[in-house]
C-alpha cells in the first residue's frame, strides 16, 4: 500500500510554469497535482477532462496525436502561462493484440508512433523556443513505459514507440545541455491506472488468472501508485536534480531488469 508522503515543499516550484500532456487521469493527473502542490502554475491537456483532473490546473482539451493539434495546444498553453519552465510529455495509450505482431494493423503502428512518441517530439519542438527564452534551469521529463524494456508481441507497436522515446530523450539531453535545459525519462513499471488496468485485465483474462496476479511479481511487494511516478517527476524537474540529465530512470518496484 502506498505510504503517505511528507508534505510537499509548497514553495519548490513557486514561479515555475509547467505544461503536462495527458493530465486528465492516472499518472498524468498525479503529476499535475504534485507540481501544483509545489507551487507551480500548470496547464494540461487530453481529449476530455475527468473527475480525476486536478481542479487547480488549467485544462485545455485537444488532440496532440497530430501536428496541428500540438501546435494549437502549445500556442494556447503559452498564452495562458506566458512562458514555460517545465515540460512533462506524459500522453500515451496502448491497445493489445493477443494474436501477435502480425495482427497489428498498419494504421495502429502509425497511431502508436503519433501518440506515444511523435507527440512528445512535436510538443517539445513547439515549446522549445519558450524554454530557451526562460533560460538555464528548464526541464523536460518524458514518461515512457516498461514495455520499452520488456516488449511483448501483443503490444509491440506501443513498445517500439516508447523505446524510440527513450532514445530521443538521450539525444535531446545532449543537444540541450549547453543551454542548461535538462532532459530525463521515467520508465514506470506496473502502476495502477485505469488505462493500465484495462491492459492487464486483457492479459489476465487470456491467462485465466485474476487481475492481482499480473502485479504479484513486483519485488517491493505492491504495484505502483501514480503518486510514485509523480514524486520522481517532481524530483527530476526540480533544482534538486540540477546535475542530472540524459538519464532513463526505472520507477518500478524493482521489477524491470537493470539493463
Amino acid at each position: 500500500m502506498f505510504k503517505t508522503l511528507v508534505p510537499a515543499d509548497l514553495t519548490e516550484f513557486t514561479g515555475k510554469r509547467a505544461i503536462v500532456t495527458g493530465g486528465s487521469r492516472g499518472i498524468g493527473a498525479a503529476i499535475v497535482q504534485r507540481l501544483l502542490d509545489g507551487g507551480a502554475s500548470v496547464v494540461t491537456t487530453a481529449r476530455t477532462a475527468t473527475d480525476e483532473t486536478p481542479k487547480g490546473a488549467t485544462f485545455l482539451p485537444g488532440d496532440i496525436s497530430t501536428l496541428a493539434g500540438v501546435q494549437a495546444f502549445a500556442e494556447a498553453a503559452l498564452r495562458e502561462l506566458g512562458g514555460v519552465d517545465i515540460v512533462v510529455n506524459n500522453a500515451g495509450a496502448a491497445r493489445t493484440h493477443l494474436g501477435g505482431i502480425s495482427t497489428i494493423p498498419d494504421e495502429e503502428w502509425l497511431d502508436a508512433l503519433d501518440l506515444n512518441f511523435l507527440s512528445a517530439v512535436r510538443v517539445t519542438n513547439a515549446l522549445l523556443p519558450a524554454l530557451r527564452e526562460a533560460g538555464a534551469g528548464g526541464a523536460i521529463v518524458n514518461i515512457s513505459s516498461g514495455a520499452a524494456i520488456l516488449p511483448g508481441p501483443p503490444m509491440a507497436h506501443y513498445a517500439a514507440a516508447k523505446a524510440a522515446l527513450n532514445n530521443y530523450g538521450k539525444a535531446l539531453a545532449a543537444e540541450l545541455a549547453p543551454a542548461g535545459i535538462r532532459v530525463t525519462t521515467i520508465v514506470p513499471g506496473n502502476v495502477l491506472t485505469p488505462g493500465a488496468d484495462a491492459v492487464r485485465q486483457t492479459f489476465a483474462d487470456a491467462m485465466g488468472v485474476d487481475l492481482a496476479a499480473t502485479t504479484a511479481a513486483v519485488p517491493l511487494g505492491r504495484p505502483g501508485d501514480p503518486r510514485d511516478i509523480a514524486e520522481a517527476v517532481a524530483y527530476l524537474a526540480s533544482d534538486r536534480a540540477q546535475w542530472i540529465t540524459g538519464v532513463t530512470l526505472n520507477v518500478d518496484g524493482g521489477e524491470l531488469p537493470a539493463i
